[in-house]
């Protein structure tokens, strides 16, 4: 039961916010039908447990208003509204969405609202995946809920712009008590009933095809494992062959887009058994479609470096060249491709200097140990 009520609370909520009621109003009817459903549905389920939320959640709605001095004429107004049939329109879920990932919001701002509002994750659970104090988390809630509080939605909005916060919620991963990655992976299959964009297919693709790797990615002591090195008997097979086919079928529709050709990579890299495997060649040719689709200096460092496994470190470092040196990462790729060209010690220098610029504590670990074990190796070896 609570599946089914973590997987209706987003289509309930975007029915109300759709019919005109103020979101904060309208989150709090809902989670008052929600606790009215784990009372009464465990002896008696509704034949329609959707108009079921709808219905007691809009009578919430209604009591909540009745202090209000317009409180006849909202009545009124819901009152008028027909009791939902079966099916409402398709496209709640990405209705709510759009207005949780509205274009005046912070990146950070629409995450939070759209784990609140869509995820149905708590404040505290939100504070705690992104390490700020509830009170602060609270505050970025509401005044995210006050931004497109006088937004109305008659049409979705730009799927794109729900994909990349979709994505940056998969990225945070595991913090807190909330998984945010499978938070993450769960969103795009509610979005994917709501529209045709092959590009939803392709990020559901790309978290699972990513996901599928997260049991060999750390040690038992947290420390960073390189995607050479994972052993790949902790790989979660179902998961890659579910990502396999959703990507198989995003590219059916002949409509190639940044998130099926990233899934693209991911799915040769997971399709390998070993590192050595790997095919290189195709993965320098999906980067090139990548960059002809949304090129940025983060993906000319990642195909510099497939360059330098299909081609040769020498080749890769001629492309590692000519992208821009303050690119995230730029200074560790340099180093792994002069390890692979045999100058260790240049390699050793340039992994002690990704490591003072590490974002991350496991990162900066992985770099320091990868410096001292270059230099811990006698001259030419």
């Amino acid at each position: 039961m609570n599946d089914l009520l973590r997987d209706l609370r987003p289509q309930v909520l975007a029915v109300l916010v759709g019919r005109g009621n103020d979101p904060a109003a309208a989150e709090d009817a809902v989670q008052e039908a929600m606790l009215e459903a784990s009372r009464h549905w465990p002896t008696e389920r509704p034949d329609d447990p959707k108009a079921w939320l709808i219905r007691v959640a809009g009578r919430k709605l209604i009591d909540a208003r009745r202090a209000e001095e317009a409180r006849r004429r909202r009545e009124e107004r819901l009152a008028a509204e027909p009791e939902p049939g079966p099916t409402e329109q398709a496209d709640d879920t990405l209705l709510l969405l759009s207005r949780c990932c509205h274009p005046s919001l912070t990146p950070a701002s629409a995450v939070a609202l759209t784990l609140r509002s869509v995820g149905g994750l708590t404040t505290r659970q939100i504070a705690e995946a992104f390490m700020v104090p509830e009170a602060t988390m609270a505050q970025r809630i509401s005044r995210a809920k006050r931004a497109v509080s006088d937004v109305r939605f008659d049409q979705p909005g730009d799927v794109r712009a729900v994909l990349r916060v979709l994505y940056l919620i998969f990225n945070e991963g595991f913090t807190g008590e909330v998984d945010l990655a499978a938070e993450a992976i769960r969103l795009p299959r509610l979005l994917a009933a709501t529209t045709d964009d092959p590009e939803v297919d392709g990020l559901l693709a790309l978290m699972l095809l990513h996901h599928a790797r997260r049991a060999a990615r750390r040690t038992a002591s947290g420390d960073l494992v390189p995607l050479a090195e994972h052993d790949r008997s902790q790989w979660d097979t179902v998961m890659i062959a579910e990502g396999v086919a959703v990507l198989q079928s995003a590219l059916a529709r002949d409509r190639l887009g940044e998130y099926q050709a990233q899934a693209a990579i991911a799915a040769l890299h997971d399709d390998a058994r070993s590192a050595d495997e790997t095919d290189w060649p195709q993965i320098v040719e999906w980067y090139d479609e990548l960059a002809r689709i949304a090129d940025s200096p983060v993906v000319q460092l990642n195909r510099a470096v497939a360059v330098g496994e299909a081609d040769g470190p020498l080749a890769g470092l001629r492309a590692v060249a000519e992208v821009d040196p303050a690119t995230p990462r730029h200074t560790a790729a340099a180093a792994y491709l002069h390890e692979k060209a045999g100058d260790l010690a240049r390699a050793a220098a340039l992994y002690a200097d990704a490591a003072e610029a590490a974002t991350n504590e496991p990162e900066r670990r992985h770099l320091i140990a990868q410096a001292a074990r270059l230099r811990q190796r006698p001259h030419g070896v």
